[in-house]
């Protein structure tokens, strides 16, 4: 019995059983390119009867490739070691860097052109306005007394470095209780006071406190109007208060006081700079940071008993005068008042100027230098006075023992006489 199958070589065997005869294989029989798999004898029995190819795929048909959620997930130990490898990597380039620059130090970028010098005012040389004050600073204080009224305030200069500080009578007047004085770094020491001279409105007190530092003095009969001032001192207790001026005016004669109070004469040195309550008794220095006078007193709009402020109106005591009281005071405790030896009246009738002298003290000053009763005094060493206090202001600011020139007219011819001025006996 058979299946119909024979395994021998194809075309040369029978075909299978009620089949039509097989077609010739490709390439004819015997080829060795013979590729009919239905006659193989070595094909398996129970494989399908076709091979099938798949078909090339026609673009644009292909189904949507699906990815993987999880894979596209970076793991935790990616998101370690990435950053741990950047900053790794950072710090050795920095550290490459920097060990680069160090050696050489030519291989650093230079930032920026060349360098520009800075403007004349902003070098602050010694002998600009910012050199000045910062010298000076360290000498100035703020003097604090308990009155009546409460604590008044005033300013203050170190004149030696044992302690004596110079300031204004007005500041210290009336007080009920010892000062203190506040220097420029903020420390406080008790002070007290040594004497004072109200028809000056000079006052010296002292402290004791180490490493003091005096101011530099300069010569009052030295400056010009127009010369660079600075005022410096505790207005309105803003204390190490610095403003800028110019002399506006020399021998400006002052007759000041309070009611009731002495009557203060001075021919003052007049400035523009920023003086306010509070100003008092500090130091008025020049250009070259030299105290050349007190700060005393303002000129105001207010009425009388308001309270003032600065219209560009200050008047300062000449340091040569302010000295002689210091050291009078402190030699004495007391100061001499300089005189003429007259008593003066009105100004000269009919002449527009001069302040006629209404007696003359025998064997005073006036009286040795010849000069009488009804005189008319014109001018003092060239400066004119017209009221008598020009002339009291001018006198006093000169040292017991001065000689000066004094310009008289007698009737109606002028003559001139030198007078040697004398201390007053009080």
């Amino acid at each position: 019995m058979t299946d119909g199958w024979d395994w021998r070589q194809p075309g040369t065997g029978a075909t299978a059983a009620g089949s039509s005869s097989a077609p010739p294989p490709p390439g004819g029989p015997g080829s060795p390119w013979w590729s009919d798999a239905l006659a193989d004898p070595w094909r398996d029995p129970t494989a399908p009867a076709a091979v099938v190819v798949p078909a090339a795929p026609v673009p644009g048909t292909e189904p949507e490739p699906i990815t993987d959620p999880d894979s596209a997930r970076p793991r935790l130990r990616h998101l370690l070691i990435i950053p741990l490898v950047t900053a790794l990597l950072a710090g050795a380039l920095g550290g490459a860097l920097g060990y680069a620059f160090a050696i050489r130090g030519d291989a650093a970028p230079v930032l920026g052109g060349a360098p520009i010098q800075p403007p004349e005012l902003a070098q602050r040389r010694p002998e600009s306005l910012a050199g000045v004050a910062e010298r000076v600073l360290p000498s100035v204080v703020t003097v604090r007394v308990a009155g009546p009224d409460g604590t008044s305030e005033g300013s203050g200069f170190i004149a030696t470095t044992d302690g004596y500080v110079i300031t204004n009578d007005h500041v210290v007047a009336g007080a009920t209780g010892p000062a203190t004085v506040v220097f420029n770094d903020g420390s406080a020491a008790p002070a007290t006071l040594v004497g004072q001279d109200p028809e000056s409105d000079i006052a010296v007190i002292k402290v004791t406190k180490e490493g003091l530092r005096p101011v530099a003095f300069g010569d009052s009969e030295a400056l010009a109007v127009g010369d660079p001032v600075l005022a410096i001192g505790s207005p309105l207790s803003l204390a190490n208060t610095v403003t800028a001026g110019i002399i506006s005016a020399l021998d400006r004669t002052m007759q000041a006081g309070e009611p009731g109070g002495p009557t203060r004469y001075y021919a003052a040195i007049q400035t523009d700079a920023a003086v306010n309550h509070g100003n008092s008794g500090g130091p008025l220095v020049d250009g070259a940071g030299r105290v050349i006078g007190v700060n005393s007193t303002i000129k105001s709009l207010v009425a009388e008993g308001q309270e003032a402020g600065n219209i560009g109106l200050a008047f300062a005591i000449p340091i040569n005068q302010a000295k002689r009281i210091t050291q009078d005071i402190i030699g004495t405790g007391k100061a001499r008042r300089t005189v003429i030896g007259a008593q003066v009246g009105g100004g000269g009738v009919g002449a527009g100027v001069g302040v006629r002298l209404v007696s003359v003290e025998p064997s005073g000053p006036a009286a040795s230098a010849g000069l009488r009763g009804n005189d008319v005094i014109v001018t003092l060493n060239g400066r004119p006075t017209n009221e008598p206090t020009d002339l009291i202001a001018l006198v006093r600011k000169f040292a017991p023992g001065s000689v000066v020139v004094v310009e008289y007219r007698r009737g109606t011819s002028r003559r001139n006489a030198s007078v040697t001025l004398a201390a007053d006996v009080k």
